[in-house]
């Protein structure tokens, strides 16, 4: 009976079974992860910021790094049902990131030595892709693991290598590092304006989108009116709305001059907000409005037979129960409101736009992802947050 039950126990570690039914998606990365290092060029070369880099393969260290990525996605394929297979993926994961980072850093020091101060070492696609295909096989891994608190510790791992490579100075002599020592004041100062565009603008949609979603549950013509206004919105491109809106508002301002009093003006900020918060008022008011009618008219029947009025009805029962959903819809509009706010660098509202609009003028492609770069953190941030802040309302409201 020894000897028997030790059999599967070794099955398990060395069966054909476990690649036979391996999962293709962490293989896919791993396998485009290596392949982008290998065979697509892992840095540019450029003699000024403004000319097109020069394509250099990567070296030694991307090889490791390839290798790396083809372990971590191996391990991870076959983690079915094995948390520890999964976690040592991810580790692999990790190490193939650090590797990908010194072979970039590294690469950058030895490809500038004795070249001009003006000349510019740029990530090429290899870099990008692997970078991409790395970090979705991480977070696969984090997810392969089942538990709750591998993608925080996956995300921890990731800030760690970040802050040593920053700390170590490993990045330094990149382009896009080099840009943002130059820029440095103005891109803090662009990330906070576009942080306060963002939250003004949806501040902004949510104060319209409660009256709207509260005429859509009543239904009749008012809820009509107001699916109608929000649709048409919809269909309107974006620089289209926001020079109307340039315009609505220099003509407001030349008839009532005393509302530039109130900080009104027909170029920056207040175009900017407008225009942002009218594409958010569909996603803000559908989940207000289906949160609002979530709960069930049973539910809602013993409510009045309690004695609550039409607003305690609404503020301890509909609200409450519909919260998930309100969330959810929340979560769509922060990211909307954040990638949106982008384009208020065309009428003068600053932000994280206006570094990217003065990249694309002058051609200059660091310039451009030193803007877009925080625009997509700020949005994955933000929409993980608000998922865990849904999370907890969905629990809170199953448990209740």
């Amino acid at each position: 009976m020894r000897g028997r039950t030790r059999q599967p126990a070794r099955a398990r570690v060395t069966s054909p079974a476990m690649i036979r039914h391996a999962s293709p998606f962490p293989l896919a990365l791993a396998v485009l992860a290596a392949a982008a290092l290998v065979g697509l060029p892992l840095l540019t070369l450029a003699p000024n910021r403004l000319v097109p880099g020069m394509p250099q393969a990567g070296g030694p260290v991307a090889g490791a790094a390839a290798v790396l990525a083809l372990i971590a996605g191996f391990l991870v394929a076959v983690a079915r049902g094995r948390p520890g297979y999964a976690a040592a993926g991810g580790v692999a994961a990790l190490a193939a990131l650090a590797a990908l980072g010194i072979a970039a850093g590294e690469g950058a020091a030895l490809l500038l030595d004795g070249k001009p101060s003006a000349a510019r070492a740029a990530l090429g696609a290899g870099a990008w892709v692997a970078l991409l295909a790395l970090l979705g096989l991480l977070g696969d891994a984090a997810r392969a693991t089942g538990r709750r608190l591998a993608g925080p510790l996956a995300l921890l791992g990731l800030l760690a290598l970040a802050a040593a490579a920053v700390a170590g100075g490993l990045l330094d002599p990149l382009s896009l590092a080099v840009e943002y020592r130059g820029r440095a004041g103005a891109v803090n100062a662009a990330i906070l304006q576009h942080l306060g565009l963002s939250a003004a603008a949806l501040a902004l949609a949510g104060l319209v989108a409660v009256p709207l979603a509260l005429a859509r549950l009543g239904g009749g013509r008012a809820g009509q009116v107001a699916d109608g206004l929000i649709g048409g919105v919809q269909v309107v491109p974006a620089l289209a709305l926001f020079a109307g809106l340039v315009s609505a508002l220099s003509a407001l301002l030349a008839v009532a001059p005393a509302l530039r009093g109130l900080g009104l003006a027909a170029i920056g900020p207040t175009p900017a907000v407008i225009g942002t918060a009218a594409y958010l008022l569909l996603p803000l008011v559908r989940s207000l409005s289906a949160g609002l009618a979530a709960p069930e008219p049973a539910v809602l029947d013993a409510a009045r037979a309690v004695g609550l009025t039409r607003r305690q009805e609404l503020l301890q029962v509909r609200l409450p129960l519909g919260a998930p959903i309100l969330v959810g819809g929340v979560r769509v509009a922060a990211v909307q409101s954040i990638g949106l706010s982008t384009l208020g660098g065309l009428v003068g509202a600053g932000g994280l736009g206006a570094v990217v609009f003065e990249g694309m003028a002058q051609f200059a492609a660091d310039l451009i992802l030193l803007g877009a770069l925080p625009v997509v953190l700020l949005s994955l941030a933000a929409d993980r947050l608000l998922a865990l802040l849904g999370a907890r309302f969905a629990l809170a409201g199953g448990a209740a």
